[in-house]
């Protein structure tokens, strides 16, 4: 009898442990979802001729619940505007926000989460926080300048970090028409982040 107590204790946890998985598997698959749609559509998509033709989808990394990860977060006090380059060789205006520190596979890591001055001029983008990352898959499964990540400003000292939501900027698809900001020397993970969208060079020949 005690034992199938117990059974029965355990099964609500089990249930909301499945729960819980599954919203972030839809959550990803909805970021899926809306970055093919965003591809596929000629009004927004960064490809031109043969590539727009002939795209089908991203190829996407299998969502991992390892890669979303809640890093401590500690705003940055008084930043400086500083010019970030980018790769067609002009400069985009960003200040720091704040540092996300983190462990992976028991190992510590650190990024830096910056603001675009341009974008928070507008009100839908002030509290958009932007963290451009380079990692061990770039240039095998990944785009070689690096991958990006849309975040928001959070409410307290931690942040949630998914890198199953992580994506390629526009150039990598479309280096005439974009220029994108190149990521910073200190948030190079000197580790592979496999997740999010996958890449295969197609696009620069």
């Amino acid at each position: 009898m005690k034992k199938y107590i117990l059974i029965m204790l355990m099964f609500p946890l089990f249930a909301f442990s499945q729960k819980m998985v599954s919203k972030d598997v839809m959550e990803v698959k909805k970021f899926q979802e809306d970055l093919n749609a965003e591809y596929l559509n000629s009004k927004e998509t960064p490809l031109r001729g043969d590539n727009f033709t002939n795209f089908k989808g991203h190829p996407f990394f299998p969502f991992s619940p390892k890669y979303k990860i809640t890093a401590k977060f500690v705003k940055t006090k008084s930043p400086k505007p500083f010019d970030l380059p980018t790769s067609s060789g002009k400069t985009k205006s960003y200040r720091e926000y704040g540092k996300a520190t983190f462990e992976l596979d028991g190992k510590p890591y650190a990024l830096t989460l910056y603001q675009s001055l341009d974008l928070i001029k507008q009100k839908k983008y002030k509290d958009y926080l932007f963290l451009p990352f380079r990692d061990l898959t770039n240039e095998k499964e990944t785009y070689g300048g690096g991958k990006y990540m849309d975040l928001t400003i959070p409410k307290g000292n931690t942040i949630v970090l998914d890198f199953n939501k992580s994506y390629q900027p526009f150039c990598a698809y479309n280096a005439y028409d974009y220029n994108c900001p190149i990521v910073p020397e200190e948030n190079k993970l000197p580790v592979e982040i496999r997740a999010g969208v996958m890449y295969e060079d197609i696009y620069h020949h």
